[in-house]
């Protein structure tokens, strides 16, 4: 077994997509869904791929479960290529593209995980020993549902029901597309307490996609931020934190109807290092958060453009960066 569980190389992917002009005339349309990304995954490691929609992750994910050819680099599964031994990288990973495609409604979560077993290559009492532990591990035996037919299942216990599939084969790698998506609070932390666990006492390698940046600093050991195709940043959450230590989040708090808001927002483009976001908070008070680097100039001109707009400030306050913050620097703000 190779320390580097999965190896990308450059790899790049596009589109052909279509842009209506008129009612009766499109043309094509090349998206660049990837531009040539570079990254590995190690045995016993998450590593969460994190990004807007359409930066890329999607793509990452099934190029790397053989579902979609990349048009130039590579990617190897355990030292598998992806495209030249696609059967043999199959027989490796556990995928999980969605908490919902893929099952019987006829079904039992039971008697489709028992169908499954069978494609992937399961026999017997092997079959059968591997399905009660797929139970038993993400919870439906506690849930007394892996009797319950499919189309009676919550959400929840799709995706619960999803995860045990992609972990029939006992696969060394997984691949886990926005696991979490949808789910109760209670779900989704059975969903990463096991992910973790898969990782740290089985040495299993994930690839985990996410939006919940809360979700990414609890899950992952290690980061990337994927933007319009291309790695802007990577490392763990501490170290991306880091390399925006010179940036803090300003939240200034104003008084609801009293001046010109809007003219405030434009003329924040002098100070910000990143878009505003704005908040209103009750009938009173609007919440502005904006990413600044801080400097006795940069505050004395925030105050300057909240009175020149006619703004009432209620409060002001700079805070340390959080995970969401080197986000939204890297993928709208920073460097690209």
């Amino acid at each position: 077994m190779t320390e580097d569980a999965v190896e990308v190389f450059n790899l790049s992917k596009r589109y052909i997509s279509r842009k209506r002009k008129g009612l009766l005339r499109s043309e094509s349309l090349v998206v660049e869904a990837l531009k040539g990304i570079t990254f590995n995954v190690r045995h016993g490691e998450v590593v969460g791929l994190i990004g807007p929609n359409g930066a890329g992750k999607t793509t990452t994910i099934k190029i790397i479960s053989t579902l979609l050819y990349p048009d130039s680099g590579e990617a190897r599964v355990e030292g598998f290529d992806v495209v030249k031994e696609a059967s043999k990288v199959r027989r490796r990973i556990g995928v999980m593209l969605s908490v919902e495609k893929g099952f019987y409604g006829k079904l039992t979560g039971r008697e489709n995980l028992i169908y499954f077993g069978s494609l992937y290559g399961l026999s017997g009492s092997e079959l059968l020993r591997r399905v009660d532990h797929m139970i038993e591990l993400v919870g439906l035996k506690e849930l007394e549902a892996e009797d319950k037919l499919y189309e009676e299942y919550s959400t929840g216990m799709k995706a619960r029901l999803s995860l045990a599939r992609a972990l029939l084969k006992d696969p060394p790698v997984l691949l886990l597309d926005e696991p979490t998506l949808g789910l109760d609070p209670a779900s989704a932390r059975k969903v990463r307490d096991l992910v973790k666990t898969l990782a740290s006492k089985e040495g299993k390698a994930v690839i985990y996609t996410t939006h919940n940046m809360f979700e990414a600093e609890l899950v992952c050991d290690r980061i990337l931020l994927i933007n319009k195709g291309l790695i802007v940043a990577s490392g763990t959450s501490e170290e991306l934190k880091n390399k925006v230590s010179d940036i803090r989040t300003m939240i200034v708090q104003v008084r609801k109807g009293v001046g010109d808001l809007n003219a405030f927002l434009s003329r924040l483009s002098e100070v910000a290092v990143s878009n505003a976001s704005v908040e209103y908070i009750d009938d009173d008070l609007v919440e502005v958060r904006f990413n600044v680097k801080p400097s006795e100039e940069v505050l004395d001109r925030t105050i300057k453009t909240i009175t020149v707009s006619g703004l009432f400030m209620n409060s002001f306050k700079l805070v340390e960066p959080t995970l969401e913050d080197v986000f939204i620097y890297f993928t709208r703000g920073g460097p690209a």
